[in-house]
């Protein structure tokens, strides 16, 4: 897990130049998403530190920058939605506990190796988790926006909340309106003029340093007489590092928490993971991908014991890490360095950060956050995705977070196994020009003794009553026909397991005590391991096993062949030599299509 050996001092200026420009975007996104997840903005900018580090130390991607996110920070929020949020104690304790929990589960899918799960959860689920992530951001900043403090608890529902805040709450604070809507200005102002001009994406950092001014020099960021501020601002962030700390334990937070973590390990996971196999694909790198959900195990593990938020692949940070031309992971441990830097030696300037403006920044950010394109797309392609999308945008919004992503996977799952549970059989013929290919429904009577039917499917459990079907419609044809010789053709079909396998002997028991021959073509290594595992040769012959071969259809052929020549002994003694599995088959004179 070490760095690069070949590391030089140009790769070194590369990350040095990547590092400094990711840090001036996650200085300010590590205080806003802190913001999002309700809790102390310190504890935004300790995740960009630490867990930014450790993942880079530890993970494969030379180019993803982790750290807090908006989706991430949102889960956070909804995760500690049962506790007081005026209880800071209770409240920061289970924070960490939480990052330690989400850690601790990344971990364990990662040395039992699981990762490989995540593609079963349907793009859709994530682009509906986007949009009704991103409408719950935009929700959750209105009053901050408009200078309201927030009126409800945690318990209620977010748009209940909403309504009591702007309707049995205070007064608009014109001031706050004010700096919000300067910030929004100034961010899709920034943000064009860095993208027209390929200017260095610090359009993040000026807004807050811009609004930050304008209130500070108008005195609404400075104490009146009585000790408040015209408009609320960041507050006091100590001038210090992380310190290690190990999390309260309190068995009745369990259950609310350990729900949340799981959400929070899966939705992470995919976030890096995506991102991480996106800039792969334009850098050429190789992942190793359960080394990366390691790190990010690692990364959240160490968060929990040094008061930060659960973090994971940043889109926008890894983005300009590799536009920046980082070259390798440590572009990443010199972004954590520099942000530890400017929180020891700027601390007292970031506590006159308007509130106001960082929720400004998050409703431009809760805008970017949905990919219209793809979500239009998605609710256009198919009932399926359209319905998922719907499903978990909407139980996002009515329910919480942590429960949309988790109906979202379940539902990805219980839609997935019907499909794979489907198997496909079609029968293929020996045409009268020797060609063996899919039997067509114009095509005239063949060989009655001779049967051959080629499956394709998953092998597995749900798929037994599929192939159930098959075999029984395969007996009534032989028992209609007087077959003498079926050809079952396995080269197509996958991950086989102890239902289907012994359906599969069943029927070749059933078979040959009526005096069928049946022929195992294109056998794969997998299924022929298990049959060797269940000692099928003590009673099948092996004459009548054809496994798979480097070339397409040469086992299939091959099976062909020894049937004819079976069916038909005074046929030329070349045929009969050419039926035997140790004479080298002619390409040339049968063909699979």
């Amino acid at each position: 897990m070490s760095l690069e050996l070949n590391y030089d001092w140009e790769k070194g200026r590369r990350d040095l130049v990547a590092g400094l420009t990711v840090a001036a975007i996650a200085l300010p996104q590590g205080m806003a998403y802190a913001l999002i997840a309700g809790v102390d903005p310190k504890f935004g900018l300790y995740s960009v530190i630490v867990v930014t580090a450790v993942a880079s130390v530890f993970g494969s991607s030379s180019h993803l920058i982790n750290g807090p996110t908006s989706a991430i920070s949102l889960l956070v929020f909804g995760a500690l939605a049962f506790l007081d949020p005026e209880n800071h104690t209770d409240l920061y304790e289970a924070l960490f506990l939480l990052g330690v929990l989400v850690g601790a589960f990344q971990i364990i899918i990662a040395v039992f190796k699981l990762g490989d799960l995540t593609r079963y959860i349907s793009e859709s689920v994530i682009i509906g988790f986007m949009a009704g992530a991103a409408f719950l951001l935009a929700i959750g900043q209105i009053g901050n926006a408009l200078g309201l403090r927030g009126k409800g608890n945690g318990d209620m529902q977010v748009l209940h909340r909403l309504w009591l805040t702007l309707f049995y709450g205070d007064h608009v604070n014109t001031k706050a309106l004010f700096i919000s809507g300067l910030a929004v200005i100034l961010a899709v102002v920034l943000r064009k003029m860095v993208q027209r001009y390929k200017l260095p994406l610090v359009d993040m950092l000026l807004v807050l340093v811009i609004t930050g001014v304008v209130a500070y020099v108008a005195g609404w960021s400075t104490p009146g007489p009585g000790g408040a501020t015209a408009v609320s601002i960041a507050g006091k962030i100590p001038a210090n590092l992380p310190a290690p700390h190990i999390p309260e334990i309190k068995t009745a937070w369990f259950g609310e928490l350990s729900k949340g973590a799981l959400a929070i390990a899966f939705v992470g996971l995919i976030e890096a993971l995506s991102i991480a196999k996106a800039l792969a694909n334009l850098s050429k790198q190789k992942l190793d991908y359960n080394r990366q959900i390691l790190a990010e195990g690692l990364a959240n593990l160490t968060g929990g014991f040094f008061q930060c938020i659960p973090g994971s692949g940043s889109l926008s940070r890894s983005a300009i890490n590799y536009q920046a031309g980082a070259a390798t992971r440590f572009s990443g441990v010199v972004t954590a360095a520099v942000v530890a830097v400017a929180v020891l030696l700027f601390a007292s300037l970031l506590r006159y950060i308007p509130n106001p403006a960082l929720s400004g920044l998050l409703l431009v950010t809760a805008v970017r956050l949905v990919d219209f394109k793809r979500l239009f797309y998605a609710v256009r392609a198919t009932r399926y995705d359209a319905g998922l999308v719907l499903v978990t945008a909407l139980s996002a919004v009515l329910i919480d977070l942590d429960t949309a992503v988790l109906l979202g996977v379940a539902l990805s799952v219980l839609l997935f196994l019907p499909r794979a549970a489907k198997m496909k059989g079609s029968e293929l013929i020996v045409t009268p020009e020797r060609v063996v290919r899919e039997r067509l429904p114009t095509d005239a009577a063949v060989d009655p003794y001779l049967l051959i039917y080629d499956l394709e499917g998953e092998l597995f459990f749900g798929a037994a009553p599929e192939l159930d079907r098959y075999f029984d419609a395969l007996k009534s044809r032989i028992e209609a026909q007087g077959v003498k010789f079926l050809i079952l053709r396995l080269k197509r079909v996958r991950g086989p397991d102890v239902v289907c396998i012994e359906r599969i002997e069943h029927f070749l028991r059933e078979e040959a005590a009526r005096g069928v021959s049946v022929l195992l073509a294109g056998v794969r290594a997998d299924t022929l391991r298990i049959l060797q595992n269940i000692r099928f040769e003590t009673w099948f012959p092996a004459s009548q096993i054809f496994p798979e071969e480097e070339t397409e259809h040469s086992a299939t052929l091959k099976a062909v062949r020894y049937a004819l020549a079976k069916l038909h002994p005074t046929s030329a003694e070349q045929q009969a030599r050419e039926a035997r599995q140790d004479v080298e088959v002619p390409q040339e004179l049968y063909y699979l299509v």
